[in-house]
């Protein structure tokens, strides 16, 4: 039998994955922000903003939010080798890919069934992300690539074409489970008469076909006879006098002519009129269409600067800010009210804020200091109701609601002054049993109730987890299974224990932290690119490049001794 290929783009480094560690996430109160009273019942106060890098930001996520998210929204940087302010951007081209693919794959897991993807990019890797996220999500779960004309001021001259656009990728967890809303038009009633005595607008369409397969040969079941005002049977016939056919069949006329709905007008010139037979269409109450996929009539960066520096300050805003109604557009596409919305690449928390306007809740992650000098400032006026541009007039949004500021817990283990494995002091008990929770495939939800003092957390119903730093002895262990009984099991990660393996049934028991040494990169903090602090290739490094593809290169370079990007994202 030979092996099913498929077709995918490769580079080097892609299946060297970092083995990320679940951390768990500590909330720093002092920047968490609530409003000081509730507005409404509808108010937020839940929302998350992690500092800290952001896939393992991702990572701690899954845990608690896997299959949860209803749209992600990501503008990782574009690679275009530029320094900008607030981020190094410039990669080189396999360690990018490879950046995006870990990050996706996550975001792929965290997505909701029904849920939606959008990835934001420019013409230095937009089609490579393309391919990336075809893989990754599936081609037949593709929506579309969206145009969005970021500039509407003259062009450098300079350059032989001027970049106006940006592309959004767009794509399905499930395509047959996703339901894209549609945009609200007005304009669509000028295609409509009325409105009539009970205020509805209608138009009248011919019963009878017209255009490609209009002819009887095409559909003889629809030729038949339907008795006119004046009682006689009359067929569809084109002007050209070739038998035609109606556009609803025999079952569907009789309905209409039992109900009185089917409409008959005189048509044809004075002495030689006759009856059409047309049926009525009623406008929607509120007329809706599909969104277009060019997007020229939202703001540009220039216009979103200026509401940047209203809420940041002169000098103080982003370089490609994204403005908030390009966000809106995808929350109306494809959210309602209490939905999850998620960036990872939060930037200066464009996504946040407008979710937060429009009643959605939100998960942002952001690696840079502007998750403190621009995104918490950003949504405190947001909560205040002080910020007054973006959407905030159109979605009529007046303050409220709040969010919680968390970071990422140091990593679990450590090495003693003599090289072992420990687990870190940073973590007292609480922290231990979440963190096991995440390693280990358990929901953390610790028993409150004594008696249950082992529930640290579930897999099931009847499976628990125990986390404890003592070491155990047989009779403990006893007891511990005597307590589970025999309908209920439970995982128990102790420092040590005096048991056979399968002494108790009930009971499954494992060392720590032996048990997960092997999972996952400890002590790795950062797993973002720097420019500055990418080795330096040697001369016989940039030699074996040059042999090896006539380019001068770092690919010869193992992927895995460098780190992967994060940083300012949706601007």
């Amino acid at each position: 039998m030979t092996k099913k290929t498929r077709l995918e783009l490769t580079w080097i480094g892609k299946d060297q994955r970092p083995k990320i560690e679940p951390r768990i996430l500590l909330e720093d109160s002092t920047l968490s922000r609530h409003a000081k009273a509730r507005r409404s019942d509808d108010d937020i106060f839940d929302n998350i903003l992690i500092h800290g890098d952001n896939l393992l930001a991702l990572r701690a996520l899954e845990a608690s939010h896997s299959g949860s998210v209803k749209l992600i929204y990501i503008d990782p940087p574009y690679n275009t080798g530029s320094a900008f302010a607030h981020y190094d951007d410039g990669l080189e081209h396999s360690l990018w890919l490879s950046m995006i693919a870990d990050r996706v794959r996550i975001l792929h897991r965290l997505l909701r069934e029904d849920g939606c993807f959008f990835v934001q990019a420019d013409d230095n890797e937009a089609h490579y992300l393309k391919v990336v996220c075809d893989e990754i999500f599936g081609r037949k779960n593709f929506i579309s690539s969206f145009i969005w004309r970021k500039v509407d001021s003259p062009n450098d001259n300079k350059v032989p074409v001027t970049p106006d656009h940006e592309f959004i990728f767009g794509y399905a967890k499930n395509i047959s489970s996703a339901k894209l809303h549609q945009r609200a038009d007005e304009s669509l009633l000028q295609a409509y008469r009325g409105p009539d005595e009970d205020g509805r607008f209608y138009r009248d369409r011919l019963l009878k076909k017209n255009g490609k397969n209009s002819l009887r040969i095409d559909r003889p079941t629809m030729f038949f006879g339907v008795t006119d005002p004046d009682g006689n049977n009359i067929f569809p016939e084109h002007d050209d006098g070739r038998e035609a056919r109606w556009a609803l069949g025999k079952d569907a006329v009789t309905q209409l002519v039992a109900e009185g709905k089917l409409i008959w007008k005189k048509r044809g010139d004075p002495g030689s009129e006759r009856w059409v037979p047309y049926t009525r269409e009623y406008a929607k109450e509120s007329p809706t269409r599909p969104y277009n996929s060019i997007w020229a009539d939202l703001p540009t960066t220039r216009q979103t600067k200026a509401h940047q520096k209203e809420i940041f300050g002169t000098g103080q805003e982003f370089s490609t800010p994204k403005p908030e109604e390009l966000i809106e557009r995808l929350i109306l596409m494809c959210t309602v009210d209490g939905d999850i919305v998620l960036d990872s690449f939060a930037g200066s928390g464009t996504t946040g804020a407008v979710a937060h306007k429009m009643r959605r809740r939100w998960i942002m992650a952001e690696l840079g200091d502007h998750a403190l000098t621009h995104i918490v400032p950003r949504l405190q006026q947001v909560i205040d109701g002080t910020d007054h541009g973006g959407i905030t007039e159109a979605v009529g949004w007046q303050g409220g609601g709040g969010f919680r500021f968390y970071t990422l817990a140091p990593s679990l283990l450590t090495k003693d002054r003599f090289g072992n494995w420990v687990v870190s002091k940073e973590y007292n008990a609480p922290m231990l049993a979440e963190a096991l929770c995440s390693h280990l495939g358990f929901i953390y939800a610790p028993s409150h109730d004594s008696a249950d003092y082992w529930r640290h957390g579930h897999s099931t119903e009847t499976d628990f987890i125990y986390v404890t730093t003592q070491s155990l002895t047989y009779d403990a262990l006893k007891k511990l299974s005597e307590e589970v009984g025999p309908n209920r099991t439970l995982l128990v990660c102790c420092k040590a224990y005096n048991a056979k393996e399968d002494s108790f049934p009930n009971l499954t028991v494992k060392k720590i932290p032996h048990s997960i040494l092997s999972k996952c990169e400890w002590g790795r903090d950062d797993y973002s690119l720097r420019i500055a602090n990418l080795p330096q290739a040697s001369v016989a490094e940039e030699a074996a490049d040059v042999a090896n593809d006539g380019n001068a290169t770092n690919a010869s370079r193992p992927a895995a001794a460098l780190p992967l990007f994060d940083s300012m994202g949706d601007e």
